[in-house]
């Protein structure tokens, strides 16, 4: 189960320990469930408008008290279902953690990926085949061999790991786009819609 936290312009979601936000724009959080565990992950579904970058901002909710105090927060499994709602067919995803805004997560902060981790990484994707791992100076993983197309569904689940938690830090995705096939030819752009197109616009 989901709950909206804020107002119509912009949409909180809650879901076990954390909430999670578009009110820096650009997409639009659709629902949120489960918990956060490897058994039961938290499952956001968003829009992306735009093949242009994007960040969710997410804050973490009180957690539990247990009889030594307030327990410490554990690794949060997340899965994200995209929507690609542009016009352009995705080659690549990527997404970076932030625990400021705007600047990349480094080692001392504590915020990554699994890094830390003894067991292997568990970051996948449905629509992408490989993912690469960039841990420094930034915190990001490259989703790659593989496309999105426009109104296409991509489904993606990555760790995230932090020792000395903050209230608040940020996930910034980026839809990278297809270097060939670009939504330019006759049939691709009909299928696209073809009510918008110019006849004379378009190739023989």
């Amino acid at each position: 189960m989901h709950f909206v936290l804020s107002a119509a312009s912009a949409a909180e979601l809650a879901a076990g320990a954390y909430s999670f936000s578009d009110e820096l724009g650009g997409f639009r959080l659709i629902s949120a469930s489960g918990v956060g565990t490897p058994a039961d992950p938290i499952v956001l579904v968003e829009e992306i408008e735009e093949a242009a970058p994007i960040t969710l901002v997410i804050r973490r909710r009180p957690p539990p008290r247990t009889t030594s105090g307030y327990e410490s927060y554990a690794s949060l499994t997340l899965i994200k279902i995209v929507i690609n709602r542009s016009i352009r067919v995705w080659g690549g995803f990527e997404v970076e953690l932030q625990e400021t805004l705007r600047k990349p997560s480094v080692y001392g902060d504590g915020l990554s990926f699994k890094q830390f981790s003894s067991l292997p990484p568990d970051a996948s994707s449905d629509a992408f085949a490989d993912n690469n791992r960039q841990f420094e100076p930034y915190d990001r993983i490259r989703f790659e061999n593989g496309s999105v197309d426009p109104d296409a569904t991509a489904r993606f689940k990555v760790t995230i790991t932090d020792p000395t938690p903050v209230p608040e830090f940020y996930l910034v995705q980026d839809p990278q786009l297809l270097s060939a096939g670009l939504p330019d030819s006759r049939d691709f752009a009909l299928r696209l819609d073809p009510a918008r197109l110019d006849p004379a616009t378009l190739d023989p």
